[in-house]
């Protein structure tokens, strides 16, 4: 690890970054250059006094964890990252669709959504990005691990998943995952994150063997979408999906039609915040 070369680093490519390239408002008396040292920290989802030692240099020696949370905060390119992880002791983390890096491009859209319910997803239903209003309408997807990092793979495992979609819709909702898995699996491989996915609930859910025999195509377009919130009950929304070039990532956006029953509820959850509420509840 060459911390002073790391500390500098950090610090130019938050000189670089400007409140507006981040979702922030500039304000009328900002005098620092780029983006402050809280800002960044926010960012990273990490303490202010962890981030300020890094720069000054006298952190501790950061993880990888730590230094992939600094390149989406920093809103790094794959090469600038490769270059933090190099800084920091690590070889680069290699360059697969599936590492949860999340694309500057698609970064940049989704801090501009900060009032709207977005989620950017991996393409094996991996949330690498929630707004807080999207955490309030399909709860926080951050806790997971292993597998169940794919909401692809709780939907056919874990029950509880299942409770934000009315049963009527819910057959539609097991062929469409179904779909997108298949599309991963043929352009990842045999040997991919994807693969191993699709070998686990092959051994785990019939009604997963069942479709995946069957062979769905997934469509280009999110239709409409219905969700039976706990607390506000069922919303009618429609989904904008956005896919990035690689088609390694996809921002969704979910939307409700303005005076009606469900844009009102959206609006509530809005003023609830970060609602954390119990997937078990009915």
């Amino acid at each position: 690890m060459d911390r002073a070369r790391l500390a500098d680093y950090l610090r130019s490519r938050r000189e670089a970054l400007q409140p507006e390239d981040v979702g922030l408002p500039r304000g009328p008396r900002r005098r620092t250059r780029g983006l402050r040292r809280e800002e960044v920290a926010v960012l990273s989802d990490m303490s202010i006094d962890y981030y300020t030692r890094l720069e000054q240099p006298r952190g501790p020696h950061p993880s990888e964890q730590m230094l992939g949370a600094l390149a989406r905060g920093l809103r790094l390119s794959m090469e600038e990252r490769d270059h933090l992880f190099r800084l920091g002791g690590y070889a680069a983390p290699r360059r697969a669709a599936d590492n949860g890096h999340v694309n500057p491009g698609m970064m940049r859209i989704f801090d501009g959504l900060q009032d709207a319910p977005a989620v950017v997803y991996s393409h094996l239903g991996e949330a690498l990005l929630q707004t807080r209003l999207a955490v309030a309408l399909l709860g926080d997807d951050s806790g997971h691990a292993g597998l169940a990092r794919s909401k692809h793979y709780r939907w056919f495992t874990d029950p509880a998943s299942r409770l934000l979609v009315p049963a009527a819709d819910q057959a539609e909702q097991s062929r469409m995952i179904v779909a997108d898995l298949h599309d991963s699996y043929t352009r990842s491989g045999p040997s991919s994150r994807a693969a191993q996915i699709v070998d686990a609930l092959l051994s785990a859910s019939a009604e997963f063997a069942e479709l995946w025999r069957g062979h769905p195509v997934a469509p280009t377009y999110c239709g409409p979408v219905r969700l039976q919130h706990p607390s506000v009950g069922l919303l009618e929304l429609n989904c904008q999906r956005l896919i990035d070039p690689d088609l390694s990532q996809q921002l969704v956006v979910y939307t409700a039609s303005p005076g009606s029953e469900s844009h009102e509820k959206l609006q509530l959850l809005a003023a609830i915040g970060d609602l954390r509420w119990d997937m078990d509840t009915p």
